[in-house]
């Protein structure tokens, strides 16, 4: 690889910004000193740049807790993207891997792993996510027998698939689904007459949101929890 596509591989630096460090003579391959923007770098290169030795970033898998007022999204348009929460490098290659509505908050999964994050996605690996809703209204009695049996959603062809409900209270519950429509917590409690005044996704498969993590906070996955998606 030409050592300026690999400083920028590494970091944030545009090829541009590589350069004039190259120009600069902060960059050593080696323990010499490489101003040469096409120098070949090999697997057994070290390169160090100012002073720091560099590595290629290495796959990242993330969990972030969303607050509201960011959009799942890699670019910013009418809010901001959840992805100006991160401060990693190469933070742009990153893919959501199931994405929340801009006032929803909670657990959300990112990776530049596309089969890791297909895993999660995809609606034949029937991945659960649990939600907590609160409700403008209360529940109505028979919803954990109706959410069980699959509900209506408007515009939709067929039921949904079988839901679990708990209830914490009339207006506040516990939702677990194993697909991924639009809007569909909220569609779901619409079809039994009732409205989600707030919503909060607490898990996705066995990953749980992690209780030290405050509104805009992320940390790496551990192991368990990255391979946790492929089940047994």
């Amino acid at each position: 690889m030409r050592l300026d596509k690999y400083l920028c591989s590494c970091t944030d630096l545009t090829r541009s910004m590589a350069k004039k460090l190259l120009h600069k003579g902060e960059v050593q391959c080696d323990g010499e000193v490489v101003k040469d923007p096409g120098f070949k770098v090999t697997d057994d290169t070290q390169v160090v740049l100012e002073g720091v030795p560099l590595g290629p970033v290495a796959t990242r898998y993330i969990m972030l807790h969303k607050p509201a007022e960011f959009l799942c999204s890699n670019v910013d348009e009418l809010y901001p993207s959840v992805l100006n929460l991160i401060e990693l490098p190469k933070r742009e290659t990153l893919r959501i891997a199931g994405r929340l509505d801009v006032d929803t908050t909670g657990l959300v999964l990112l990776s530049e792993d596309g089969q890791w994050c297909h895993q999660i996605t995809s609606p034949r690996r029937q991945c659960s996510k649990r939600y907590r809703a609160w409700l403008a209204e209360p529940l109505v009695a028979d919803a954990e027998q109706q959410l069980a049996q699959g509900v209506q959603l408007h515009n939709e062809e067929g039921l949904t698939r079988p839901a679990e409900l708990v209830r914490i209270s009339d207006t506040e519950v516990l939702l677990t689904i194993e697909e991924g429509k639009y809007h569909q917590v909220k569609r779901m409690f619409a079809a039994l007459g009732n409205k989600v005044v707030a919503l909060h996704r607490e898990a996705i498969g066995a990953i749980e949101l992690d209780e030290t993590l405050e509104p805009g906070e992320w940390r790496l996955l551990s192991e368990d929890e990255a391979q946790s998606v492929y089940g047994d």
